[in-house]
């Protein structure tokens, strides 16, 4: 968040971070091993509700899809209800998101706001009621639903590959699961870091900075930095990408089969 909102540098100067090995080590330096946990109050909160209509979103894009329980779903079906999965998570991914972004941006602008999630969630309230809370809903949704489809059907086509002839994907082990997702999750990045960019940037604006929403931040993104601004963080976010999804991905076996069997 901190690479993908930071101003550019002016002519002659070097930026506030030069990469994410910079921000990571100026991070450590000037606030301490908490510096790299801002803003986890508010995505700790939503995680269990989050995962737990996400897989249930999933299942039920599935669902809709076919005529019997035994069909086998086409990987573009999986897709599909991979899209709706992130349909049923912005909801409550959206304000953990914008709370988040404001807590971890502002220690690094000198301009300390908001003492924690609820402090910054109770004057978001305040200064534009439910709309600030959820401001950057658009852009959440432009991220979560192709990125959760493209996670699902990869996914599941790992799975597939990795499954043995003759077995199933229940007796899968678990270094097998945890690598699909992983490897998923890196393809659920590359798809959604374009959007992300410009949610962060969107959800940490001054109000009123940019009337028209994303198009506005996409605009002065692409004129004053090009396009490559639109991968900033990209290296922290792959960085983040396979344990994170690898941990999701064995979650979501779990709540598949309905028990910890093959978890363990």
């Amino acid at each position: 968040v901190r690479l993908q909102t930071q101003p550019p540098s002016s002519p002659g100067q070097p930026p506030m971070y030069s990469g994410t090995f910079d921000c990571f080590r100026k991070t450590l330096v000037r606030e301490g091993i908490t510096g790299l946990y801002r803003g986890m109050a508010a995505p700790i909160i939503g995680v269990t509700p989050m995962f737990a209509v996400c897989f249930f979103g999933f299942g039920l894009g599935k669902r809709l899809q076919q005529k019997c329980p035994e069909d086998v779903l086409s990987y573009p079906q999986l897709f599909a209800a991979g899209m709706l999965s992130g349909v049923f998570t912005t909801g409550i991914m959206t304000p953990g998101e914008r709370i988040k972004c404001l807590l971890q941006i502002q220690a690094s602008s000198g301009e300390i706001k908001y003492t924690g999630a609820l402090d910054c969630a109770k004057k978001l309230y305040q200064e534009s009621g439910i709309r600030g809370i959820y401001k950057g809903t658009v852009l959440t949704l432009m991220r979560d639903v192709p990125a959760s489809g493209m996670y699902f059907m990869t996914y599941e086509w790992l799975k597939n590959i990795f499954t043995p002839e003759g077995k199933s994907v229940s007796d899968l082990s678990v270094p097998r699961i945890l690598v699909a997702g992983g490897i998923a999750g890196i393809f659920n990045w590359a798809v959604a870091i374009p959007p992300d960019v410009l949610k962060s940037r969107f959800q940490t604006a001054p109000p009123g900075k940019y009337p028209n929403g994303f198009r506005d931040v996409l605009r002065e993104l692409i004129q004053n930095e090009g396009i490559t601004s639109l991968y900033k963080g990209f290296n922290a976010v792959m960085i983040r990408a396979f344990p994170a999804n690898a941990v999701s991905g064995w979650q979501g076996l779990c709540f598949a089969f309905g028990s910890l069997r093959g978890c363990r």
